[in-house]
């Protein structure tokens, strides 16, 4: 009987000790907040071109190294299995199957990440949940939130809800599931958000990963295609689990309400950075965008995720180099000393400089160069200087009078400025500033002491200067 005691005692003890490590490690990093928010940058993890390996592990060695770049949410690409069933081989108009490919080049064809077969389940290729959850537990003690890819408005041919609801999904005059319309997205079907079954489902799947994997909210795929009523319903009853982040996938402003998103897309932003680059639009049109965009379109609370690569521009559109050439490194900047949040993608830091394929394996590579000490200058300031804090009580910005091509912001906030000077045109100007005081370059480092003389910037190139 003693001996019948002592074993239960030390079950016991143990079930009680791994509670207690779990509890430990749910609790390992505060709630997300909006003061976090405020010095954040966002990575966002390709797993499956990541690495050699194509797997979480591998990633989650990694973390610490993403950490130096200033990043605060980790932002993972669909993580969920991937439909067999019409898995995609090509993109565009004319994209193929895999299925119509010899069968001996079928295996090559990994499909995409948006065509979710299960929201429940993990990507073997990824690896296994444990291996999931060492990510997540590692993010989070380094300080870094994770929040997953949702794909709320279409799942692959293989989901089982087509064969137990196909209630769920939207269909023709005959009774036929149908891709996303106006899409070329023919390896998913299209869900039908008059089902108010289907939005409950959907809503549980999400909570599912809230409770049981900790994660820190949801990036979700197409939101603005997706009715705001669901947002409505959906985010607070999310929100009811744990804090969170949420990221739209989309630019209306709606989405930015109440308590609904967290942030969206700068996407009229994203689309003016390349189009300065290649000369289509001018400081004239920045200085619009600043207006329209921060002062009549959004509120003063709305926060936007600024951008100059993703997995979409990075494999449809073109690399960094390929769209924005030798303007590339003063549109990064701007793209870091504008209100809201920097976006990095992975590779960008290793000065990734091919398209990665989207549908079959690939790898970015690994080699620190310029760009990885450029980040991790920008991101430093990004997380410590409150001149560019870029959430719900943002820093002040105000565009400066200046020559034709050339582009002046200046951010405040407490006792701190910064002034970002861009010379978007081939001849040296000269900048005049009223600041004065003590001042240092980031780039060189070098200190300036500004009592209302002009800067001198070099053509196609800037300065950010802080005090």
């Amino acid at each position: 009987m003693m001996k019948k005691t002592l074993i239960l005692f030390v079950i016991a003890f143990i079930l009680f000790s791994c509670s207690k490590e779990q509890k430990e490690l749910v609790n390992s990093i505060p709630p997300i907040s909006n003061a976090i928010l405020e010095s954040a940058v966002i990575y966002e993890a390709n797993i499956r071109q990541y690495s050699p390996e194509g797997t979480f592990d591998e990633f989650t060695k990694d973390i610490p190294e993403i950490k130096k770049l200033g990043v605060k949410v980790i932002w993972l690409m669909p993580i969920f299995p991937i439909s067999e069933t019409k898995r995609k081989a090509t993109g565009g108009a004319d994209s193929k199957f895999a299925s119509e490919f010899p069968k001996e080049e079928q295996s090559r064809y990994l499909g995409s990440y948006y065509a979710v077969s299960d929201f429940t389940k993990i990507n073997p290729e990824f690896g296994d949940i444990e291996d999931f959850r060492t990510l997540v537990s590692t993010a989070h003690e380094h300080g870094i939130y994770v929040i997953l890819d949702w794909v709320p408005n279409h799942t692959g041919w293989d989901h089982t809800w087509l064969q137990t609801n196909p209630e769920f999904y939207t269909q023709n005059e005959k009774g036929e599931v149908v891709h996303p319309k106006d899409t070329d997205w023919t390896d998913t079907a299209d869900l039908n958000y008059d089902n108010l079954a289907m939005r409950t489902q959907m809503i549980a799947d999400m909570k599912y990963w809230l409770k049981n994997e900790n994660i820190d909210g949801f990036r979700c795929d197409v939101a603005g295609s997706v009715p705001l009523d669901f947002w409505q319903d959906a985010i607070p009853k999310l929100r009811a689990e744990k804090d969170i982040f949420m990221l739209a996938e989309a630019w209306e402003p709606a989405l930015l309400k109440d308590t609904l998103f967290d942030m969206a897309y700068a996407w009229d932003g994203h689309h003016l950075l390349n189009n300065l680059a290649n000369g289509e639009k001018t400081v004239s049109d920045l200085k619009t965008y600043m207006q329209t965009t921060y002062k009549e379109r959004y509120e003063k609370d709305d926060m936007l995720m600024n951008f100059v690569t993703n997995h979409d521009e990075n494999s449809w559109n073109g690399t960094i180099q390929e769209r924005m050439g030798i303007k590339a490194e003063m549109l990064t900047a701007l793209s870091y000393v504008l209100p809201g949040m920097p976006l990095i993608y992975s590779g960008q830091e290793y000065d990734l400089n091919h398209r990665l394929k989207f549908f079959e394996k690939d790898s970015i590579p690994k080699k620190k160069g310029k760009t990885f000490a450029f980040l991790t200058k920008l991101g430093a300031l990004k997380n410590t200087n409150s001149a560019l804090n870029g959430g719900k009580e943002k820093a002040i910005f105000e565009v400066l009078k200046s020559a034709k091509d050339v582009f002046v912001l200046k951010r405040t906030k407490g006792d701190k400025t910064l002034l970002y000077l861009a010379n978007f045109s081939d001849t040296t100007s000269q900048v005049k500033v009223t600041e004065k005081g003590v001042f240092r370059d980031l780039i060189s480092e070098e200190k300036i002491n500004l009592n209302g003389e002009a800067l001198q910037v070099a053509p196609l190139t800037f300065k950010i200067i802080i005090n």
